[in-house]
């Protein structure tokens, strides 16, 4: 029976142990330094558990050692460390952290030792680039591709109307980190937050969308003259980010209060994480819409996925956990079984794209869970 070990008992990490361990032909086992948190897990669901500071890479490379394959539900700072970790342990891999690093100069490694490494793939990153990858194929020569994604609260409460689905600090990075896009045909950079317009969609009503780093790879992975990503939240939300960030209140540095000295971005994290806190029974959904332009037999076409998906209250799980684990979940299960188009190296969700059954599978396994991908 193949064996998989989940590093991360968040709530992300906690639907993926749960969706694998659904599958009676999978081992599964969770690691967390949380103890209160594996605790839980065990009584509920019957996990195997085993307790570890996965900030060590010492650790992770012991624990990964035991498994067939490992899955990677940690803080983006924490990405590369633990995917080298694991690529160390000889063990297949899987991450969705949203490092901030590039990761496939890593390939080599992998490679040699017959590994396969599939990261950023929960659903954006993640299906939002198998989707776009996918629609700029089949409208070749496509002429424009964007995505636009945000998962947000039901109830809007000021001053922020944002709960976070994830790592506060992963969610700071996407404020913080420059925004990569295509235009004109080349690689150019903006500041996140850049670029705000006003997007409608059915059963939500307006959301503000900018520019983030949302492409990371297909940057130079995806061929279109135009592309680009941008986060929704509900309008106004990014006027009071910027006033945080354009302040300094994200920078990394000392500063003195009182005599002693104090990390900024620290701080802010300490007033953010209470602030942003997603409370367990919160409802919130999210949104994503793809789209890609093109002249397939010069004859000018549009590609539209739009996505909605709620709080699963039944199973006490988040869209955003949802959305973001079962991608993960589905595609360990393929690189386990041999069924994944894929060879040992690092690869980004976008490379799943080449090979469009595989696509059709992946949307079919979704659809199983009750998380549709509507096409027009």
């Amino acid at each position: 029976m193949p064996k998989i070990i989940v590093l991360g008992a968040g709530r992300v990490g906690r639907v993926i142990a749960r969706d694998l361990h659904e599958d009676p032909g999978i081992e599964v086992t969770v690691a967390d330094v949380r103890e209160e948190y594996l605790a839980g897990l065990g009584e509920r669901h019957g996990f195997a558990t085993r307790a570890a500071d996965l900030g060590d890479p010492a650790r992770v490379r012991h624990l990964a050692a035991d498994y067939d394959l490992a899955i990677g539900a940690l803080p983006g700072a924490l990405g590369l460390q633990t995917m080298e970790a694991v690529i160390e342990a000889s063990t297949h891999y899987v991450d969705i952290s949203f490092m901030p690093e590039d990761p496939r100069p890593l390939a080599h490694r992998a490679r040699d030792k017959g590994l396969i490494v599939l990261y950023d793939i929960g659903v954006a990153p993640g299906m939002s680039n198998v989707l776009l990858a996918r629609g700029v194929r089949d409208l070749a020569p496509a002429t424009f591709a964007r995505y636009l994604v945000g998962g947000l609260p039901v109830v809007r409460r000021l001053p922020w109307e944002y709960e976070a689905p994830f790592s506060p600090i992963d969610v700071v990075e996407e404020y913080t980190r420059p925004a990569r896009l295509v235009s004109g045909g080349r690689p150019r950079v903006r500041p996140a937050l850049s670029d705000p317009e006003l997007f409608e969609f059915p059963e939500v009503g307006t959301l503000e969308g900018f520019l983030t780093d949302g492409l990371r790879s297909m940057v130079d992975t995806v061929d279109c003259p135009h592309l680009e990503e941008k986060t929704l939240r509900y309008p106004g939300h990014a006027d009071r980010i910027r006033v945080l960030r354009d302040t300094g209140f994200f920078d990394d540095r000392e500063i003195t209060l009182g005599g002693r000295s104090v990390n900024v971005r620290d701080f802010t994290f300490a007033l953010l994480d209470p602030a942003w806190f997603q409370h367990e029974g919160s409802k919130e959904f999210t949104v994503m819409r793809i789209e890609i332009e093109g002249t397939p037999d010069g004859t000018p076409e549009r590609i539209v996925w739009d996505l909605l998906d709620r709080t699963d209250t039944e199973r006490g799980e988040t869209s955003m956990a949802r959305t973001t684990g079962f991608p993960a979940a589905i595609c360990a299960r393929h690189i386990l079984a041999g069924t994944a188009p894929l060879s040992p190296g690092v690869h980004p969700p976008e490379a799943l794209a080449a090979d469009g059954a595989f696509v059709d599978t992946l949307l079919r396994a979704h659809q199983k869970r009750g998380v549709r991908y509507l096409k027009r």
